[in-house]
């Protein structure tokens, strides 16, 4: 069952497991999150994704109308989206900012001159022997933007493989999935005005990440 973190007549906020895709991709039979939440009776409207491998809070439509509504919340960057990451090494500072512009290029980006102007606002939840818990905000929201952000700050998220060479990483500690996760929505309620606040707790292959990341 995929757990039911928000649920209204109008909208739904999901907790993704990691491995899974939101949305299902051209000629690919894989399972997805719009599948499975069908499956439960749940019919919905995506109206924005997580990577396969980061978990947490996904917000659907229920409606066409919630949709727009919701996607212009997007566009004018009132939804604010906290993420809960694992980043190696220590940061030099406990809170700041990464401005690295992102060029997307079809399904890929990467850091460049040429890209779009892209911030990602971290602070440091926990200082740990080889690694640091962050609470991370985005401010724009580009392609992989906090995996490409951390690994060029030099401070690759565990697990990562798409942007670092986890093989070749001095910190010890192994994820079999990147260490990122959707921790918070905070947006103001298309409908009735009021404002949401969903929390999607830290699964349990990262709450045991963590564990060990604590001992070192």
């Amino acid at each position: 069952m995929i757990p039911i973190l928000y649920t209204d007549e109008h909208l739904l906020v999901a907790d993704k497991p990691a491995g899974l895709l939101t949305v299902p991709l051209h000629g690919d039979k894989e399972a997805d999150l719009v599948a499975r939440l069908a499956e439960q009776g749940e019919r919905v409207i995506p109206v924005h994704r997580l990577d396969r491998e980061v978990s947490g809070a996904v917000l659907f439509a229920r409606d066409s109308a919630t949709r727009e509504a919701l996607e212009g919340l997007f566009r004018a960057r009132s939804i604010a989206k906290t993420y809960w990451a694992l980043a190696a090494g220590r940061l030099r500072t406990p809170a700041g900012e990464w401005k690295y512009p992102i060029l997307e290029e079809g399904a890929h980006a990467r850091i460049s001159a040429l890209g779009q102007r892209s911030i990602t606002r971290y602070r440091t939840l926990e200082a740990l022997p080889t690694t640091t818990a962050l609470e991370i905000d985005l401010v724009t929201g580009r392609r992989n933007q906090i995996r490409l952000h951390a690994a060029h700050s030099g401070h690759p998220l565990i697990g990562e493989r798409k942007y670092a060479r986890g093989k070749d990483s001095p910190v010890r500690l192994r994820s079999r999935r990147v260490a990122l996760h959707a921790w918070k929505l905070r947006f103001v309620h298309p409908k009735t005005g009021e404002e949401v606040l969903v929390t999607a707790p830290l699964p349990a292959d990262l709450a045991e990440l963590l564990d060990r990341a604590r001992k070192g």
